[in-house]
């Protein structure tokens, strides 16, 4: 471990999370790309977060890095037992943080844009999510190990419909209101 400990974060977790669920050895590039299809749907983390933050988890011990002989010589990292110990900790500690609601149509129908198109499109892209997490769901349901991703799945694909019933409800409101 280094000898300056680093605060970890939400994000750090997250990407202890997906390193300890890869099993073996990843690049930033996996990494990356696991995020996309799992915990980005509910935990953004900036692309950008994806490349340096396991740079920074390896300086602290927390996960071991190695650079490649050949080809393009990517730095491959994997979870030490350190970075696994301290996963393991925070996810059986029963607080969590204050959720966030960021829903930019919301804003900016807040901000006077006009409701129709704003929330017709918001309500079509919660069904495309619903339609994505349902492809997931049935790659991971009942599949040994992934109880934890089936669980969020779950998590999402209620808080895609409920985002759903939310939107037509206002979407039905402001039609209401407009005559």
């Amino acid at each position: 471990m280094s000898s300056k400990p680093i605060r970890l974060t939400g994000t750090s977790y997250a990407v202890l999370a997906l390193f300890d669920q890869c099993g073996g050895e990843a690049t930033s590039y996996d990494l990356k790309q696991a995020l996309d299809t799992s915990i980005q749907n509910f935990w953004p983390v900036p692309h950008t977060t994806a490349y340096e933050e396991p740079a920074r988890l390896a300086k602290a011990g927390y996960l071991t890095a190695r650079q490649e002989e050949g080809g393009r010589r990517k730095r491959v990292y994997a979870l030490t037992e350190a970075g696994r110990e301290a996963l393991r900790e925070w996810a059986a500690d029963p607080s969590a943080s204050a959720p966030q609601l960021k829903e930019e149509a919301v804003l900016k129908v807040f901000a006077g844009g006009d409701p129709g198109p704003l929330l017709a499109s918001r309500i079509a892209w919660h069904r495309g999510k619903l339609e994505e997490f349902g492809e997931y769901l049935d790659a991971v349901r009942g599949v040994e190990g992934m109880e934890g991703q089936e669980r969020a799945l779950t998590v999402g694909t209620g808080y895609h419909q409920k985002m759903i019933e939310l939107l037509e409800s206002l979407a039905a409101e402001v039609a209401r209101a407009e005559g």
